[in-house]
């Protein structure tokens, strides 16, 4: 150990309350007129906390040469040390630290924490002889020392909470200016370019002018759509989850043939085969399906064979609502199965794509926020399909 941080050692000893009166204990348990809580180190001793009728001279904070005191032979030993008359001690009459600091009767107790970990020690002493029980002592000061350990165990806890708890506050300020930035920031300046694009393609333009308007456009609302995206991966990552406005819709057929529509809009090949039964209304957020649909589509329309079209399914199957979206084409890898639903994953193949690869993603998320699943499966003979189950009567 390098070096040692005196304050928040001392800190660390005057954040346990009964320390001054364990201090007391040890003085009248021994008869001893100086007690103190040392923290000992490879390299150090320090007094953290000190009880002193003597005038010994030791306060919180000061230090003694580790070499000179009988702490440091305790520290790799690991075993109390009592005597109560050095200068006939067989071992401590000739020991240079009652030599040098003075003193006949000394007690000192090794503080181990839970995990194995020498802290420092309980001790006491007194310049003059005393009549010492050994077993009492050991006993008495031994106790005490798993007190303090305890102690200091439960400090480093809290300790450990404390900075938690920063840190969640810390990650839940930035979610929210994360989320401004995204929600505002970004949208407000983006909206302004949409309305400029807008109201130029409304003005007498020539043929590249309004090719140019067009483009602006497509590439405003790809970019509200990343925006978007990434408003709903923060939101996931962060702990907020995707927000649903759940109602009942009657309707909700009609709407899913819309999203279908919109989708084989921009599809080649064959069209979309859709299949939909729903004999009473649907309880969900109509918009997040639409748009988990939206990307089940688009990933579908990406990855599949164009040649062999896409079959959609929807329906209750007793009280579990089902969506399904089925593409034949190349398969996805088993070993891309697993991994198909995180952040920015991407297809194979080494072809640029579009977007950030959060759809399946979200997706999943949207799914989850249903109190559902999303799953996939992918074999050469049925293709690869994606498919959204969840609960007709969801928990509140």
């Amino acid at each position: 150990m390098v070096g040692i941080d005196t304050q928040a050692e001392i800190d660390a000893i005057e954040a346990i309350n009964a320390v001054p009166e364990i201090l007391q204990v040890v003085i009248r348990t021994t008869g001893l007129r100086f007690a103190a809580v040392a923290r000992v180190t490879d390299s150090h001793w320090m007094a953290c906390a000190v009880h002193d009728l003597i005038d010994f001279g030791l306060r919180p904070g000061d230090e003694l040469v580790l070499e000179s005191t009988i702490c440091n032979e305790i520290r790799q030993h690991r075993q109390p040390v009592i005597f109560g008359h050095a200068s006939q001690h067989p071992v401590f009459a000739t020991h240079h630290t009652p030599l040098q600091y003075g003193f006949e009767s000394y007690v000192s107790i090794p503080i181990l924490r839970s995990n194995g970990e020498f802290y420092g020690t309980l001790c006491a002493l007194d310049p003059l002889p005393s009549t010492l029980d050994a077993e009492v002592i050991s006993q008495t000061l031994g106790l005490l020392a798993q007190l303090i350990a305890s102690n200091l165990d439960l400090h480093e806890r809290l300790q450990h909470s404390d900075r938690a708890l920063q840190s969640e506050r810390e990650t839940a300020h930035l979610r929210e200016q994360f989320i401004a930035v995204l929600g505002h920031d970004l949208r407000t300046p983006l909206n302004a370019v949409r309305l400029a694009a807008d109201l130029l393609e409304q003005k007498p333009l020539d043929d590249a002018a309004r090719r140019l308007a067009k483009l602006i456009q497509s590439s405003a609302a790809r970019m509200g759509g990343l925006i978007e995206d990434v408003l709903d991966f923060a939101r996931g990552q962060l702990g907020e989850g995707v927000k649903l406005a759940l109602e009942p819709h009657a309707d909700f057929a009609h709407w899913l043939h819309q999203v279908v529509a919109e989708s084989q809009a921009g599809k080649r090949g064959e069209p979309i085969r859709v299949v939909i039964d729903l004999p009473h209304a649907v309880n969900c957020d109509r918009a997040r399906i639409g748009q988990l649909l939206t990307n089940l589509l688009a990933n579908a329309i990406t990855h599949g064979d164009p040649e062999q079209g896409i079959n959609v399914s929807v329906g209750v199957q007793g009280e579990t609502f089902t969506l399904a979206v089925r593409n034949q084409g190349p398969c996805i890898p088993a070993e891309d199965l697993p991994l198909i639903f995180q952040p920015f994953t991407r297809g194979r193949g080494g072809q640029p794509r579009e977007g950030l690869g959060l759809g399946l993603y979200i997706c999943a998320h949207i799914a989850k926020a249903h109190q559902g699943t999303l799953s996939v499966t992918s074999t050469p003979e049925a293709g690869t399909c994606f498919t959204l189950q969840f609960p007709l009567t969801m928990a509140a």
